[in-house]
């Protein structure tokens, strides 16, 4: 099967119409439970960042987790330490006899709120309006965690229990990319085999139209910082004369697009095309999912596809310097800034990421001072989707979304453990599943998740557990 391309799959697949009808009303009267319990995990202010906020958080969000496992009936949960000082949280079902196993991922860790102030409502209280639940990693990806928590629960009210072996990890430093959990299972090669992976941190390309994610971006991150001065000094005095070094970082920061917007860093790959058969993506529904302002144009070339698939993105995160309030007449001796390369598959983030450094370091002015680090890095992915399980998930999806048929697309995110695992689990088989349809703004101010598609993708994921087993016995 082609990325982008429709789905299908059989109907004997998910089993008869009453058993995919009482999970349905299974995931239904468990929703008021998931709200209450979400509510729960989005009071963690889970940044896993101490700078920002108390690793206590991210701990207590690490326990609610490994407790609702216990309380599903897990007979091995264990919170696991991860080399980056997080902690990742491991639940373990073993499976019936002659049944295949499913690995479960999600993350509690979240983004920073950005400005609080700025919220409609506080980030860190699921607030419910016009439809849609509202917090932060509401969709991403605490979201998550309950939809993998809704289908356990759904099958085993509808009856007949938990067909598969069921493996969860949930991930504490996910959204920090320093990589806690890929070093731990690098060093813990057995831990999270499974027959079939499920990574529930993706989305719907809109509400309503189920949607497997088979392709990633990867990331590589680092931090320049410029310095000319021993000191702040009056620009009055000497500007003019003296370097100022967010001057030289701006100017560094520019040279890495061209003028419409293309990555231009030395020595790297910019022409890749997206091959797999294209998911249409009119432009003017593009601009409304990403808000983009009237007159604004887009940046880059070839099709959306192409870009945001198939084509490594530069951005600029974050830059230290005097905010525009209480800034003084000043040239500034040092500054620095956050800046984030996305990487296609086939590119090794690595490499792209030094060939970002060397670039910025060539480019600094005036014999100034620079110094680059690099603080992240996940890898690319793009999955086998002619594997058995897609055909199953097909079929799932379609039961849970009355008929509309699941579309296979790219992302242009990264999530840096599935790389890792594709690797360590060769026969694997990988699918990416998740709640963050276009109007959740996840990393953005007010983020949000649709309950419809919570309850829908809850029950989607019951179904394909079940399918899931029935091909293992056929």
């Amino acid at each position: 099967m082609e990325h982008g391309q429709v789905a299908h799959g059989t109907d004997d697949e998910t089993g008869n119409a009453a058993a995919g009808a009482a999970i349905a009303e299974a995931v239904a009267a468990l929703m008021p439970r998931a709200r209450r319990e979400l509510a729960e995990l989005v009071a963690f202010r889970s940044v896993a960042d101490p700078k920002q906020f108390p690793a206590d958080e991210c701990r207590a969000a690490a326990r609610w987790v490994a407790d609702a496992l216990r309380a599903e009936g897990f007979p091995e949960v264990a919170v696991l330490d991860t080399p980056d000082g997080s902690q990742a949280v491991y639940g373990h079902l073993p499976a019936p006899e002659g049944a295949p196993t499913v690995l479960l991922y999600a993350h509690y860790d979240v983004q920073p709120p950005l400005d609080e102030a700025a919220w409609t409502s506080p980030p860190f209280e699921l607030t419910e309006r016009d439809g849609r639940w509202y917090g932060r990693g509401a969709a991403d990806c605490k979201g998550g965690v309950m939809m993998h928590l809704l289908a356990l629960r759904a099958l085993t009210s509808a009856g007949g229990g938990v067909p598969v072996g069921v493996k969860v990890i949930v991930e504490g430093s996910e959204e920090q990319g320093t990589g806690g959990l890929e070093r731990y299972a690098e060093r813990h090669p057995e831990l999270l085999a499974a027959d079939a992976v499920l990574i529930g941190d993706t989305g719907n390309v809109r509400a309503g139209q189920p949607t497997v994610t088979a392709s990633l971006r990867g990331m590589a991150a680092v931090r320049v910082r410029v310095d000319t001065l021993a000191g702040n000094r009056h620009s009055g005095v000497f500007g003019g004369a003296v370097p100022d070094s967010l001057t030289a970082l701006i100017r560094m920061l520019a040279s890495l697009t061209d003028a419409d917007g293309s990555p231009a860093i030395d020595g790297l790959d910019t022409a890749g095309t997206w091959d797999g058969a294209p998911y249409p993506f009119p432009e003017d529904t593009f601009r409304e999912d990403a808000g983009v302002l009237d007159g604004v144009g887009l940046v880059g070339s070839g099709t959306i596809a192409d870009r945001l698939w198939a084509r490594p993105a530069v951005t600029v995160l974050g830059i230290d310097c005097p905010p525009v309030v209480g800034a003084t007449p000043s040239v500034q001796a040092s500054a620095r800034a956050l800046v984030s390369l996305r990487v296609p598959p086939g590119m090794e983030a690595g490499a792209a990421g030094e060939l970002l450094a060397e670039h910025l370091r060539k480019r600094v002015p005036w014999g100034a001072r620079v110094t680059v680090e690099p603080t992240g890095e996940g890898q690319a992915f793009r999955a086998d989707t002619g594997s058995p399980a897609y055909g199953a998930m097909a079929a799932a999806m379609r039961e849970a979304y009355d008929g509309t048929e699941m579309v296979v697309v790219g992302k242009g995110g990264s999530i840096p453990l599935t790389s890792l695992l594709s690797g360590l689990y060769p026969k694997a088989e990988f699918l990416l599943i998740g709640l963050s349809d276009p109007a959740a703004q996840i990393h953005a101010v007010d983020e949000s998740v649709s309950p419809e598609e919570l309850r829908r993708m809850a029950v989607a994921e019951a179904l394909f557990l079940r399918g899931y087993a029935a091909m293992a016995r056929r």
